[in-house]
C-alpha cells in the first residue's frame, strides 16, 4: 500500500513538478510553535515536512540545527511530545510526515514501538543517518510492517555499488547529501554537485532522487531542480527562525518558502 510519501511524489511527477521538502526541529522554537509553522510551510509551498527528533549529538547536523535541538530538548521535547507533534500536524493535514533522527533515542525507546508510534501518530517516513544499509534488515521489517517508508542517505563518497544497495533498500525516496560533512554549511553548492546526481540517477532506478544540505536559496533550488526530483532545505530555514524578531517569523518563513517553490518551478 503506498503512503503519503509515494502518492505526493507521484502527484507532482504526473504534473511535472519538483517537490519541496522541509526539515524543521520539533518542539523549536516552542513545543506548540511546530504544528504552526508546518501549516504556514504547506500553505507557502512545501510538499513533504521533516520533523528532526532533537537529540544531544546529532552527527550529521551543523551548529543551526544542534542549537535548535538544544533549545528543544530545553523545552521538554521528548519522543512522545514528537509524537503528539505529528498528531497535531495529521489531524489538520494530510502532508507527508518524515521522522528524522538518531538511533540512539530509538534503540532506547524500542524499535517495533518506535515504529507503532510512528505510525499510529500519522508519520509516513522515517531517515535515521547512523543506521548503515548493511545492518538495517531488521529496522527495515518493522518499518514495512507500519507501513513506514525507510528512507536512507546516498553521499558523494558513495560507489555505485553502494548507491545501487541503498536503492534497494529505500522506500519513499533516496535522500542525496550534496556534499560530504555537515548540515547547514554556508559554502556555494560544490562544483561537482550535478556530475554527482547523474551518477545517482544512473544507479538508482527505484526511488526519485531528492537533494540535501547546503541548499539556501531559490536559486539554488533552480540550478538543481533538472538533476533531481525535488530538494530538502532545514538549516536556511531554520536560520530565519532564529533571526526572526520579537517572535514574529513565520512572514519570513513563508517568503523564504515561496521563494523555494518558485525556484524550483522555473528549473524544473
Amino acid at each position: 500500500m503506498k503512503n503519503r510519501i509515494e502518492i505526493t511524489l507521484d502527484s507532482l511527477r504526473q504534473r511535472n513538478r519538483k517537490a519541496l521538502s522541509i526539515f524543521i526541529t520539533a518542539g523549536y522554537p516552542a513545543i506548540d510553535a511546530t504544528p504552526v509553522i508546518v501549516k504556514a510551510l504547506e500553505k507557502s509551498g512545501a510538499d513533504i515536512i521533516e520533523l528532526g527528533i532533537p537529540f544531544s549529538d546529532p552527527l550529521a547536523d551543523g551548529p543551526t540545527i544542534q542549537l535548535s535541538s538544544d533549545v528543544a530538548i530545553k523545552n521538554g521535547v521528548t519522543l512522545r511530545t514528537v509524537f503528539e507533534t505529528a498528531h497535531r500536524i495529521r489531524n489538520e493535514s494530510d502532508i507527508p510526515i518524515i521522522l528524522m533522527g538518531y538511533v540512539n533515542p530509538v534503540m532506547a525507546y524500542g524499535v517495533e514501538r518506535f515504529m507503532e508510534a510512528a505510525s499510529k501518530n500519522g508519520v509516513d517516513g522515517l531517515i535515521v543517518p547512523d543506521i548503515p544499509v548493511e545492518e538495517s534488515e531488521e529496522y527495515r521489517t518493522l518499518a514495512l510492517k507500519f507501513n513506514l517508508a525507510p528512507i536512507f542517505l546516498a553521499a558523494p563518497t558513495s560507489s555505485d555499488e553502494r548507491l545501487q544497495q541503498i536503492d534497494a533498500a529505500s522506500e519513499g525516496f533516496v535522500y542525496c547529501v550534496s556534499t560530504t560533512g555537515v548540515t547547514g554549511r554556508d559554502n556555494l553548492l560544490p562544483e561537482n554537485v550535478k556530475e554527482y546526481l547523474q551518477r545517482c540517477r544512473n544507479q538508482i532506478n527505484n526511488n526519485p532522487l531528492l537533494v540535501g544540505f547546503g541548499i539556501s536559496s531559490g536559486e539554488d533550488a533552480r540550478t538543481l531542480a533538472p538533476y533531481c526530483d525535488g530538494v530538502i532545505v532545514g538549516s536556511a530555514l531554520i536560520k530565519r527562525i532564529q533571526s526572526g524578531r520579537d517572535g514574529n517569523y513565520i512572514p519570513t518563513l513563508c517568503t523564504f518558502v515561496k521563494e523555494l517553490r518558485e525556484g524550483l518551478d522555473n528549473g524544473a
